[in-house]
């Protein structure tokens, strides 16, 4: 949440003259605030433990955020309806509790300059001679204050508004991944020693129904704490049971590139589960429905598509994969893959809570998850397991650093991607890849939370891993302007249509993941789709929801929303989606293929000649 403390006062000069300069705005809310003799006495360093009740996204609870007053260090803990969890910051490394309880250090994206930013306003830094070593921008005079501009050294550039007349901090606007929040603060009160905001809103411009209010409770003023109470805690709950062997293997199924493993929920079921490293635990809409479970809240949930939908939170009692359970799970309620576009109902998602309690092994050429106790993971699994790459973490995911041909490049792991690599858009601006790799294609290449996400796809040079390098990837270089892939805080996403060439060992305890290559790699490893056409599931056949510019399918007659009743004779309920949409990837070039169809309730039928909409590797 990075809830700034905002320390401020009730008569200061005015501030908003055109040649006050930001450090005497700075000097004059400091002299406001503190005193002459207070102003000593906060050098030495206090302990200020603030706590706000909390409201929004159809929740409550309470905030309580625990700081120094001299460095920022903090610790902010929550509790929203059912779910708890915690950020903070020791000076050296971010990290948070997740609602799970697992405990995950932040070092990747922009984790740990966020926390710079909220360890700086906590003390207040820019009250210091030299602005705490942070550069200062003015921005000028607007009707809510003085706005400047704040990059702290280490942190990340936010934007601050301090009311003309009182000198109290208005507003803070800072970016946290691909959203941008705005903090805006009200009715300031004097407790303990200082002048607080009552109220204070955020607003992560999701609309009304995402905005989250906080008000003052109560705030104490203590003595110093030693920094190792700020310091990051270790591991995850025991909240499960393995069989006496400390693991478990199970078969899952490879659909649309997606793992999908059979999940009891409350002793029912079996439900198909995706298994995702850039995921939660959830449960879809029609297994909350099917286990007659309440859910609480509802909050905007980002994903790779522009469309963002609302999820909520739902109790679980256990939860059962072969000889595994787990115990009194908080899980989201989210529909990330609708029926039409998955090919079948899926029931909910196995994600970072999983990983994070166990080694983890997917064998992508036996088509098996392997699930192991970390203290059962042996030096002689190790040893199998491949070429180890280091990796951090980026909220809940795995984040590597690698390279794309020459260029550095942070990427994310998820398991739950359909695709090779997408290329968030800023790096593709920033390294000017549209010129580099003119020979491609504009067309859906994946679907997931929010909606279809749009990339023009091309063939890279080659893709690196640490030291793992794979040659000539299918790349999805993003356009789209919301969404996950405008973040400029990784360079690109893996997905399984890259990792399937390996078996993939993650241990999030050592923040290691192995990779061993499979012989021969999946056929159509480094392929994409030669019909020029993205299908979902519909009731009688599978519509085509978008045709990509110049085309097979264009070029063939095709159009979006004409539904196909069959593919070069197969009808298409002979068909599953996953397999009509595999087949597409590597049917023979040159070789037309008949397509039925039918548009307006009339019938018809085209030949489409298949060709590489990608450079052939």
């Amino acid at each position: 949440m990075f809830l700034p403390l905002l320390l401020s006062s009730a008569a200061v000069p005015a501030i908003c003259a055109a040649d006050t300069p930001p450090a005497a705005v700075f000097a004059a809310n400091r002299r406001a605030v503190l005193g002459g003799g207070a102003a000593d006495k906060e050098a030495e360093g206090a302990t200020l433990v603030v706590r706000r009740a909390y409201a929004g996204q159809g929740l409550t609870g309470e905030v309580e955020t625990t700081s120094d007053t001299a460095t920022g260090l903090f610790v902010e803990r929550y509790r929203q309806g059912p779910t708890t969890g915690a950020s903070a910051f020791d000076g050296k490394m971010a990290w948070m509790q997740d609602l799970s309880g697992a405990v995950t250090p932040q070092a990747g994206g922009d984790r740990p300059a966020v926390a710079v930013n909220q360890a700086y306003r906590n003390a207040d830094l820019w009250w210091r001679a030299d602005a705490g070593g942070a550069r200062i921008d003015s921005l000028g005079v607007e009707p809510e204050g003085r706005r400047v501009k704040v990059t702290p050294a280490g942190g990340k550039p936010f934007e601050a508004w301090f009311d003309c007349t009182t000198a109290h901090l208005a507003r803070v606007r800072e970016t946290q991944g691909f959203m941008t929040f705005d903090f805006r603060y009200a009715d300031y009160v004097r407790q303990a020693g200082r002048a607080l905001p009552k109220v204070a809103t955020i607003d992560d411009g999701g609309g009304e129904a995402s905005r989250q209010t906080l008000t003052l409770v109560s705030a104490t003023r203590e003595g110093a704490r030693p920094a190792s109470a700020y310091a990051l805690a270790k591991g995850a709950p025991r909240d499960w049971t393995l069989p006496a062997e400390g693991r478990i293997t199970v078969p899952f199924r490879l659909a649309n590139n997606h793992i999908f493993v059979d999940v009891k929920v409350d002793g029912k079921g079996p439900f198909p589960f995706l298994v995702d490293t850039g995921g939660h635990g959830i449960l879809t809409s029609p297994t909350v429905a099917a286990l007659d479970l309440k859910s609480e809240g509802s909050m905007t949930s980002g994903g790779a598509g522009d469309a963002p939908p609302s999820s909520g939170y739902v109790q679980v009692r256990r939860l059962d994969l072969g000889g595994l359970t787990f115990r009194d799970q908080t899980m989201l309620k989210l529909d990330f893959s609708p029926k039409p576009v998955e090919g079948f109902q899926v029931g909910g998602m196995l994600g970072f809570e999983m990983f994070r309690r166990f080694v983890t092994i997917i064998d992508y050429d036996r088509n098996e998850l392997t699930l192991i106790d970390p203290a059962r993971f042996t030096q002689a699994d190790r040893a199998r397991a491949g070429v180890a790459v280091p990796f951090v973490f980026y909220d809940h995911m795995p984040q590597v650093v690698g390279r794309l041909g020459e260029l550095s490049a942070r990427y994310n792991i998820d398991t739950g991607s359909r695709s090779e690599v997408t290329i968030a858009r800023p790096f593709v601006e920033r390294a000017r890849l549209r010129e580099v790799y003119p020979n491609g294609v504009a067309a859906v290449d994946g679907w997931g939370v929010g909606g279809p996400s749009r990339s023009y796809v091309i063939r890279a040079t080659s893709l690196s891993l640490g030291e793992v390098t794979i040659a000539a990837p299918v790349a999805g270089l993003a356009t789209q302007g919301k969404g996950v892939f405008t973040d400029e805080n990784f360079e690109g996403n893996i997905g399984s249509g890259l990792l399937k060439r390996f078996v993939v060992t993650f241990d999030y305890d050592r923040q290691l993941m192995y990779l061993r290559r499979i012989a021969p790699p999946p056929v159509d490893a480094g392929t994409f789709d030669r019909c020029g056409c993205w299908l979902n599931l519909a009731d009688a056949g599978f519509e085509i929801k978008d045709i990509a510019p110049g085309g097979p399918a264009q070029a063939a007659g095709l159009k979006v929303g004409d539904l196909v009743t069959a593919i070069d004779g197969a009808p298409a309920g002979t068909v599953s989606l996953s397999d009509a949409r595999a087949a597409m990837r590597v049917v023979a070039v040159g070789r037309p293929i008949r397509i039925d169809y039918r548009r307006d309730g009339v019938t018809g039928e085209v030949m489409l000649t298949p060709r590489d909409q990608v450079p052939a590797r």
